[in-house]
């Protein structure tokens, strides 16, 4: 079978959903189609099935008049499954992990889960751990959750849509869902303890082609017979995906948007602590991996709503000479300070300096996280953040190398969802890097000043 060079990927993140060709030859995204992800209220907050799906059919639609595609890959962001009755239909609305409604049988929950030993899940709010927001479902809807038939993480739910295949996959269930075992590599306790073993679908790799697109939809969009569909994967995972099959160990994989996730792999072995939003989750070839969090796409929309501002000289003096300086946690309640609120020890006084002195934050937060993991070696940036010139010039910093980014492909998740279906072309197909930045003494003395007012 020939590999395929066109390949359109499904890639939903919390805030934004895109469908995007990637194209081998080209080695980049050509195509570009994108949705804002806007939950509905009623009755919790829930995903828009309804309108993604209208969404992802006419973007394939729009790829196959413009050039078609040879395969379709998944990606999605975690926290999120789909409850499938008898019919293949939607038992219960897909739950937003950012409902607080979970939080409600807290102790219920707490007396359930398993130890962070087990898991490697560490306890967080909302419905974070998927056990607790499948626990809350089950408990205050419980004639739906008796339909239940197919427990289906995000991207293997999109996978079912287009092919009606129904599949399990592990890095999904990896990450901090409280339901998978990644030290013994199985479903954890909760799992039996609650009887969800029999709604478990077959666990698939993430590379697997589960079928090709239904007849049926195929023609409704104009599409080819005989398009494979591949699993799907984590959208973190996707990022570190084309990393692990072409550079050596030791290194990590900054993944940035809603939340900035860092994976290490081959760094120093380091007890993980659950109370800081450091856990396990589990890459693509099956494999645990250290990995760290905080919401920094969402602290800078919340910060900086204002977008991009050009910085002057003068600017930027005033923030590094004055502390004009913001301490964790925005938003509190996740990340390596999540129980703190965030605070300005000197307000911007302009767009500039604001923008400034979050980029320089957002660093640092992620330099704690990349710490708490143990992660030595190169440092890749990529998402949103890799083009933040003073993000990386932080970076750099505060790891004492230059930090490597990634030009010409903005969205590594995109990419790395790709390579589920390049297979071991996708090996050659190494993402392009470049050293983006050099440790600045101004930048280290910033950086101390923090540490010492934010803690260890």
């Amino acid at each position: 079978m020939a590999t395929p060079q066109r390949i359109a990927v499904i890639d939903i993140g919390k805030t934004n959903a895109k469908v995007v060709l990637f194209d081998a030859g080209a080695g980049r995204e050509t195509q570009q189609h994108s949705f804002r992800n806007t939950p509905a209220p009623a009755p919790y907050s829930h995903f828009d099935t309804d309108a993604l799906w209208s969404f992802i059919r006419h973007a394939l639609s729009e790829i196959g008049r413009n050039g078609g595609m040879d395969a379709i890959s998944i990606t999605t962001h975690g926290a999120c499954f789909a409850l499938l009755d008898g019919a293949g239909e939607l038992a219960m609305p897909v739950m937003d992990y950012e409902d607080p409604s979970p939080d409600s049988l807290d102790g219920a929950y707490r007396a359930l889960r398993p130890p962070f030993a087990e898991t490697g899940s560490p306890r967080l709010p909302m419905g974070l751990n998927a056990g607790a927001m499948l626990h809350w479902q089950a408990k205050t809807h419980p004639e739906d959750f008796r339909r239940v038939r197919h427990i289906l993480p995000w991207p293997q739910y999109w996978a079912y849509r287009l092919t009606g295949v129904i599949a399990n996959e592990l890095t999904s269930l990896g990450v901090h869902t409280d339901l998978w075992n990644p030290h013994q590599s199985r479903f954890s306790s909760l799992v039996a303890d609650l009887g969800w073993e029999r709604l478990m679908p077959e666990i698939r790799p993430a590379s697997a082609v589960l079928g090709a697109v239904r007849p049926a939809l195929a023609a409704e969009l104009g599409l080819p017979a005989g398009i494979p569909v591949h699993s799907g994967i984590h959208d973190s995972n996707a990022s570190l995906l084309p990393h692990l099959l072409t550079r050596r160990a030791p290194f990590c994989v900054m993944s940035t948007g809603t939340w900035v996730v860092t994976l290490a792999v081959g760094g120093r072995e380091m007890a993980l602590d659950e109370e800081r939003d450091t856990l396990f989750n589990v890459n693509a070839l099956g494999a645990k991996t250290p990995s760290s969090r905080f919401m920094g796409g969402r602290a800078f929309e919340m910060l900086v709503p204002g977008g991009l501002v050009q910085i002057s000289p003068e600017e930027r003096r005033r923030v590094l000479s004055d502390g004009v300086m913001l301490l964790p946690s925005v938003p509190a309640g996740s990340g390596p300070f999540p129980h703190v609120a965030g605070r300005w020890m000197a307000e911007p006084q302009t767009p500039g300096e604001r923008l400034f002195a979050v980029s320089l934050h957002l660093a640092l937060m992620a330099g704690v996280s990349r710490e708490l993991i143990g992660a030595e070696g190169d440092t890749i940036v990529e998402g949103p953040f890799a083009g933040n010139a003073d993000f990386i010039s932080m970076l750099a910093t505060l790891t004492g190398r230059q930090p490597i980014v990634s030009e010409g492909r903005k969205t590594g998740t995109s990419f790395g969802a790709a390579c589920l279906a390049l297979g071991p072309a996708g090996i050659a197909l190494q993402p392009d890097h470049s050293p983006a930045a050099e440790p600045d003494p101004q930048l280290a003395a910033y950086a101390a000043r923090w540490r010492a007012l934010a803690g260890p």
